[in-house]
Formats: structure tokens, C-alpha cells, sequence
């Protein structure tokens, strides 16, 4: 088969399932706006967009010229494959940022399977969810998201077949269109992301502190890509002042940027600055740690040696991270949110906490922390499930590879034709 990957950041959640396809023998392609890739067996092409947003526009609408600004530049690049002689079986894309609106205008017979992560709404999603900020307007803020959607709407008309990789993530979606979407997990490779007592994280914080922790030290991690009330940064910050008065040997790390991934950016400065100062008179911040952004084995080191690890989300897309802590045997303690409550079963494989209860949050932390030998059952339930539910080589590849297949011969997961 003849198969192209799209991906803006390429390759994305594709970064397995490329070059897996590339290595049972098919022509693979891929188009994306990353400087460089280098996976065996994908030829990959870069493109770029040859202009701006238009000044002016009205506000609800900015969002999708942007989209259909990378659409028409990665439909140019296509037309550059397709006059090369290439001409795809499948098109494997992400449209969340506009790469597949106008892919049809160039291939109108190839098929398309789309990562369809997520559809905007104001009911039981992240927009609305947290009091703190509250919606200025919600009639206005219900009417932004719905032009938001345009390209999710269209995109779901151009698709032949979608994957989301949690059941809540599909739910969001429309009720007609869930049943022309697989829940399939991106997969994470447990093998290798496996516990390790003998664990040593050797780091320098943001105070210039040098570190060297194990497991025989009592550390509490938090990791987001960037730290921001999305990701419950805000509810762990505010739980710290209970934690370390109560526990007098605990270390809080923190790993995560300062900028802003998903929601909005603070008014001024940096929401990791913002939710310190807050706390700062009442934390001894000797023993919090703000590592940053750090490399990939950091991470995993400091996961390993992690005696409870928090993870709390607006309802929105979850993280590998979590997941990663799962099959890393970690203690986790997580928001009672969706879909995290599809990985955490309460006190079976982890604990679920109120989101905007911090004071809850800080006492399941010191009770992990008390009774270390009692999370034992926990960890390793929650080890058990990763390896069954999300491996990368077991589970979750075989799977995306498998509808890759059905979908390229035009048949639908089922066996019935598309």
C-alpha cells in the first residue's frame, strides 16, 4: 500500500505507527511543519505557510483563517507528491489544525483516517469548568466555539473513518458521528517505561540546588508540559502549604515549563510565578523544586523515585503522562475528572480526588506517604493495567495498524464495507 501521514508537528501520535507500517513493506510518506524528522522507512516532506492571519478580522473567525491558511499550504505540498507520481491508498491525518480540509482537492479517491482528539463545547468540557475563571459571556463564549468547530464539523464530513484515544475523548464529538470512530490509545512502551527501585535522580533545581534523590526519600511529583491552571497547577500549589507542614522530610517536584499549552495566558507574567506567590509565605520553599522543561530520561528518573505523584485535569484530553506514571508502578493520585476516570479506578489501581479541593488532595498525598507498604496493591494494579490496556507492542499498535488496513482495502472495523 501506498500510505501518507500528516501531521503539523509530525509525526506526532504517528511516531510508532509510521514507521511500523513502513517496516511490513509499504511506501510511506509524510507531510508536516517540523524542521526535521528521521524515522526508518518514512520519507518525510516539510512545508511552510507563505502568510499571515489577516489583520481585522472579527475574533470568532481568526481561529479557522489560521486553519485554512496550513490547509492551503499543505494541500500545495501534496500537489507537489501527486505530480511526483505519488498517490496514497490512505491518508493518515491530525486535522485539528487544518492539514485535511482541502487533502480531497487533491486525492478525491484516496480514503482518509483521521486522530479526531476533540470537539469544543461549553457543557462538560474544559471551557466553563473551573469558577475561578469564570465565562465573561457564556451565550458568546458558547457562540466562539461553535465557529471554532468549523473545521472539526468539516473534517468529520471529509473523513472515511476516525480514531480517538479515550472513550470520553469520542463522546465529545457529536452522537451521530461516534460510531464512525474507533477508541484506540496511542500506546506507550511499558517494557521499557517499568519500575525501578534502585532508581537516583540526579538534578539542579530553579534555585541552582543540586539534588540526588532515591526511593528511600519521600517525593511528591506534579509534571505538566507547561505549568498552568488547566492542568491543576493552581489546586497542587495550593495543597502544598497542609503537605509540607504536615510532613516535615517531603520534597515537592515540579516539572513542567512557564508558558501556556492549552488555556489562556495570564493576565501578566507566568501562572507558575502567579500560584507561587500566592503560596510563598506559607510553604518552606527549600523543599519545593521547579525543575523545568527536562530531558526525556529526567522525567522517568523522577517518576521512578516518586513516593506520590499528583495529576489533575480540566475534562480535557489526558496526557501520556499519566499513563507513563501507570506503567511506571508510581502512586498516583489523580483529579476526579474525565477521562482520567477511565485509566483510575479508586482504590484499586490509584485515588481520585476533587479537583478544587485541595486540602483533600494534600491529605490522600500524606496518607500515600504514611503507608507506603499500603500502595504497594496500587502500584502494581495500576502497572497491570497499563500493560494490558495501553502497550505500545501488544495492544495499542496492532490495533492502529489493524484499522489502517481495513480502512486502505475500504472496509470498516466491523467488515462491512465503508
Amino acid at each position: 500500500m501506498k500510505l501518507l501521514f500528516v501531521h503539523q508537528n509530525f509525526p506526532g501520535q504517528y511516531k510508532h505507527l509510521a514507521p511500523a507500517l513502513a517496516a511490513q513493506g509499504h511506501e510511506v510518506r509524510a507531510l508536516g511543519m517540523t524542521e526535521r524528522v528521521d524515522l526508518p522507512g518514512v520519507q518525510y516532506q516539510r512545508y511552510g505557510t507563505r502568510r499571515a492571519s489577516t489583520k481585522g478580522l472579527h475574533p470568532w473567525v481568526v481561529d479557522f483563517e489560521a486553519k485554512v491558511i496550513r490547509g492551503e499550504a499543505c494541500a500545495q505540498a501534496a500537489r507537489r507528491l501527486r505530480e511526483s507520481g505519488f498517490v496514497p491508498d490512505l491518508i493518515c491525518v491530525h486535522p485539528g489544525w487544518g492539514e485535511a480540509l482541502l487533502l480531497r482537492e487533491v486525492w478525491p479517491q484516496a480514503r482518509q483516517l483521521h486522530y479526531v482528539e476533540f470537539f469544543y463545547g461549553t457543557q462538560g468540557r474544559d471551557v466553563g469548568f473551573d469558577p475561578e475563571f469564570p465565562l465573561a459571556d457564556a451565550f458568546e463564549a458558547g457562540c466562539r466555539l461553535s465557529i471554532k468547530n468549523t473545521n472539526n464539523l468539516l473534517n468529520l464530513g471529509l473523513m472515511d473513518w476516525g480514531i480517538s484515544p479515550t472513550q470520553w475523548q469520542r463522546a465529545t464529538l457529536p452522537a451521530a458521528q461516534q460510531g464512525r470512530i474507533s477508541v484506540i490509545h496511542d500506546g506507550i512502551d511499558t517494557a521499557a517505561l517499568c519500575p525501578d527501585e534502585a532508581a537516583v535522580l540526579a538534578v539542579t533545581d530553579d534555585q541552582g540546588r543540586p539534588l540526588r534523590l532515591t526511593r528511600a526519600d519521600r517525593v511528591v511529583t506534579f509534571v505538566n508540559r507547561n505549568l498552568e491552571p488547566s492542568r491543576g497547577y493552581h489546586a497542587f500549589m495550593r495543597s502544598l502549604p497542609t503537605l509540607l507542614a504536615r510532613d516535615p522530610q517531603v520534597r515537592v517536584l515540579l516539572i513542567g515549563g512557564d508558558g501556556v499549552s492549552y488555556g489562556a495566558a495570564p493576565p501578566a507574567g507566568s501562572w507558575k510565578q502567579i500560584y507561587l506567590d500566592e503560596v510563598a509565605g506559607r510553604i518552606d520553599r527549600e523543599r519545593v523544586h521547579f525543575l523545568g522543561k527536562v530531558p526525556y530520561a529526567t522525567y522517568l528518573a523522577a517518576l521512578r523515585v516518586s513516593s506520590a505523584h499528583v495529576y489533575l485535569t480540566y475534562p480535557f484530553v489526558l496526557s501520556w503522562s499519566l499513563i507513563e506514571a501507570m506503567s511506571l508502578g508510581a502512586t498516583l493520585i489523580a483529579s476526579d475528572t474525565p477521562p482520567v476516570r477511565e485509566a483510575i479506578e479508586h482504590g484499586r489501581n490509584g485515588w481520585l480526588v476533587d479537583f478544587f479541593d485541595p486540602e483533600a488532595l494534600a491529605a490522600r498525598v500524606l496518607s500515600c506517604l504514611a503507608d507506603p507498604a499500603g500502595q504497594l496493591p496500587l502500584r502494581t494494579a495500576a502497572r497491570a493495567d497499563a500493560i494490558r490496556r495501553y502497550d505500545l507492542r501488544s495492544v495499542c499498535l496492532p490495533a492502529q495498524v489493524a484499522l489502517v488496513q481495513a480502512i486502505a482495502r475500504g472496509e470498516r472495523p466491523d467488515g462491512a464495507m465503508l
